[in-house]
């Protein structure tokens, strides 16, 4: 979780899910889904992991749609550099947005997102994004 800027980039912990504002914006709001089980396959999970799984998605869904309206989402579950299962959840745009004074683009649209594409962000208007998230964080059961 430290590779992605925890503790100042966690928005929400579940008992077996952590939530971060992924360091390269690679669209507004773009986030890291990050499972606590010390498992490298997804496969390995436990159970109760895959369940929450349900609960966690749909609060992403809801506090992003919420926060940015977006058009699309994407999970990604690449696990190239980083083992620890974990999905990057990029939400996508067909237009350009703005938050903070700041315009976000998502030059991959409509197709997969460019992942070498970021938004590049100060520290400032991650934390005002980071704040922005954790305002609509609350479960909806």
């Amino acid at each position: 979780m430290e590779k992605f800027g925890a503790p100042s980039s966690v928005i929400h912990e579940y008992r077996h899910w952590s939530i971060l504002l992924r360091p390269a914006q690679l669209t507004l709001g773009a986030l890291v889904m990050i499972a606590h089980d010390p498992v490298t396959a997804f496969s390995d999970l436990s159970p109760d992991s895959i369940a929450e799984m349900h609960t966690v998605i749909g609060d992403i869904e809801r506090v992003l749609g919420n926060s940015f309206a977006y058009d699309k989402i994407n999970y990604l579950m690449l696990m190239m550099v980083d083992p620890d299962v974990h999905f990057h959840v990029v939400p996508r745009y067909r237009d350009v947005q703005s938050f903070a004074d700041m315009t976000f683009t998502d030059p991959g649209w409509p197709g997969p997102p460019d992942l070498a594409h970021d938004n590049a962000v100060s520290e400032d208007v991650r934390q005002k994004l980071v704040e922005e998230l954790q305002r609509h964080w609350h479960p909806a059961g």
